[in-house]
């Protein structure tokens, strides 16, 4: 007969003990139940949920989910690898007790993002949190190096009782306007009240450039933790927004033109607590190992976009002149190049500095984004790349020649010519095993096909809802 103080393979030690504490703790505060959370290679966050008093029961053992999900198209359709889609088998979702947090925003209910582990014990190799868990193991093991990342959280607030699923935006200020603040200000400050209940630190929270556009920044944090964040704020909008009766929107683009909706990530590479973005010999403070890491996640951007900018509606945000960051340059503060150097303010810079990827959207897997950006820039420091130069001002402005000499192109236009970039990058591959990488693959191309000959709008609406 098993009973819960029995060893369990995919747990961990004590959880089962904490957890038992934890779920009579959570019954003093009214919490009903507990959200278990992962997100999908195409980037759609999956749950299950157990009551309060099935938190033990999952600690121990686990929920069961099938891993037909790895293969999941953002419409719920099925594609298959040679080794995924299949109706077979079964894997197990272990709650990370200490990422669990009473959601404000949702009473009654508790949330914990979940490592997915097959019935034998092991890593499931499609799980997107023990990658990003595993690409940041080795930076240590291997070079010695800690990071911290941050994801900001762009989204569109429309109004909740407009016909069917069209886009009816929630305020009509201006961009950036102290009218939308206003317009949007019950809504934002309970946003602000949930996240500060969980534990989690806002920067800021403002209006932003398309309509009923808003951001949210946070602080930066170690990756897995970062991921986990990303997706609880997205729990957060949501569910305060509908306690509103608002919509919300974190898709690339929520209409056919115009600027959409990103999730720009900033990471930072530190040893010893030492910021290797600031103080350093290279330009703008960056030391000889920043420079390499940036190189090598410039290197790779092309390939990249494959897992930051996912979905067919990724493409529609990723055009020249709009912020988004479509070829590949860097510079200081520059907006427009895909990767920019913050330094931060002069006292402060050996803390803020970090490097911001802007082709990144939040249609993309937090964990496989920051997973694979770490592992882009690992590769340029092992390799020793060296950082070409920088471009200021808009890169869409340079001749062709001079673009050439620079090393600038437009990073890929359409998800379709992204997985071409994917499938031959073999750094990239590698590092997400072959399972992962293959599920990456088929997905995007579902996706791409899924699609095939409608025009920006209804592309556009066949995703408005999805994230």
């Amino acid at each position: 007969m098993t009973t819960l103080a029995d060893p369990v393979p995919g747990g961990r030690p004590g959880d089962v003990e904490r957890a038992t504490a934890l779920s009579g703790e959570l019954a003093g505060r009214g919490v009903h139940g507990v959200v278990l959370s992962y997100v999908d290679t195409a980037g759609i966050g999956r749950v299950k949920t157990v009551p309060t008093a099935r938190l033990a029961a999952a600690a121990a053992w686990g929920v069961g989910m099938s891993p037909v999900f790895d293969t999941f198209l953002a419409n719920d359709s099925i594609v298959t690898t040679d080794v995924l889609g299949s109706p077979d088998g079964d894997l197990r979702l272990y709650p990370d007790l200490d990422r669990l947090v009473v959601l404000a925003g949702q009473p009654g209910w508790a949330w914990a993002p979940v490592d997915r582990v097959t019935q034998d014990g092991e890593r499931h190799p499609g799980c997107t949190r023990t990658f990003l868990r595993r690409t940041v193991t080795e930076a240590a093991g291997r070079h010695g190096l800690t990071f911290k990342a941050a994801i900001e959280v762009e989204w569109t607030v429309a109004r909740g009782d407009a016909p069917g699923d069209a886009f009816v935006p929630a305020t009509t200020g201006p961009a950036y306007g102290a009218a939308r603040q206003v317009e949007l200000g019950d809504y934002t400050a309970d946003v602000l009240a949930a996240c500060a209940a969980q534990g989690i630190d806002v920067e800021q929270v403002h209006p932003e450039y398309a309509a009923g556009q808003f951001e949210i920044s946070v602080g930066a944090v170690d990756p897995v933790a970062a991921a986990d964040r990303s997706v609880l704020v997205r729990q957060t909008v949501r569910a305060v927004a509908a306690r509103h009766g608002l919509r919300v929107s974190f898709a690339p683009a929520v209409v056919g033109r115009g600027v959409g909706n990103g999730g720009h990530v900033h990471l930072s590479a530190w040893r010893d607590g030492v910021n290797l973005h600031a103080g350093g010999e290279g330009r703008y403070g960056m030391t000889a190992e920043a420079e390499s890491l940036t190189a090598g996640i410039l290197a790779h951007l092309p390939a990249l976009t494959a897992v930051t900018a996912p979905s067919p509606a990724s493409y529609l945000r990723l055009r020249p002149s709009q912020w988004a960051g479509v070829f590949t340059a860097w510079g200081c503060e520059t907006r427009e190049t895909a990767l920019r150097v913050v330094t931060g303010t002069a006292g402060l810079r050996d803390r803020a500095a970090n490097l911001e990827i802007k082709p990144v959207d939040l249609a993309a897997n937090p964990y496989l984004a920051i997973g694979s950006l770490i592992a882009a820039g690992l590769g340029g420091l092992t390799s020793s790349a060296a950082l070409p130069d920088e471009t200021t001002g808009d890169p869409a402005g340079l001749g062709e020649a001079e673009a050439a000499a620079r090393g600038v192109r437009r990073l890929p236009v359409s998800l379709e010519r992204a997985v071409e970039e994917f499938r031959a990058d073999d750094v990239l591959r590698a590092a997400l095993g072959p399972v992962l990488a293959d599920a990456v693959i088929a997905v995007r191309r579902g996706e791409a096909a899924s699609v095939a000959g409608l025009d920006d709008d209804r592309v556009a609406a066949a995703y408005r809802w999805k994230y």
